[in-house]
């Protein structure tokens, strides 16, 4: 049983590090995501972080903005949301909100963002187009 189960993760393993995307093959495309330095949190636990992107084609597939943040423990991030993104090559600004009372605190965090597409016939899979990886400082807002 033992041997099933740790042949199991290591195939997932291995299908999760084939769709990650390699710090070359993101350095040669325009596409790019920044995250700003600054993430805001408001009394009633909504946590927003914002930052620009810039992408070009898409093929008629969707491409997103997503992010997630990780405060304290870098092994856990919370997803804070998606934002459908324009290719059309200008820059544009992203801003994803999360209300989860008493998950984040004014701090530093780490925020990753990224560019993502799917494509393909059937079941849609991930192509990496960006990502970005920042330490940010979360404020209290107002």
């Amino acid at each position: 049983m033992f041997l099933r189960q740790v042949a199991g993760t290591v195939a997932g393993a291995a299908v999760l590090l084939s769709a990650a995307p390699s710090a070359g093959a993101l350095s040669t495309s325009p596409d790019e995501v920044t995250v700003d330095p600054t993430g805001y949190l408001a009394a009633d636990g909504t946590l927003t972080l914002s930052g620009t992107y810039r992408c070009t084609g898409g093929a008629g597939s969707p491409v997103f903005v997503s992010s997630s943040i990780s405060q304290g423990d870098p092994r856990v991030q919370h997803g804070v949301g998606g934002t459908l993104a324009v290719c059309d090559g200008a820059e544009h600004r992203w801003t994803d909100s999360e209300t989860r009372r008493g998950a984040y605190t004014p701090g530093p965090a780490q925020v990753e963002a990224t560019l993502m597409e799917l494509n393909g016939s059937g079941l849609p899979l991930p192509r990496f187009r960006a990502v970005r990886q920042q330490d940010v400082t979360v404020t209290a807002k107002g």
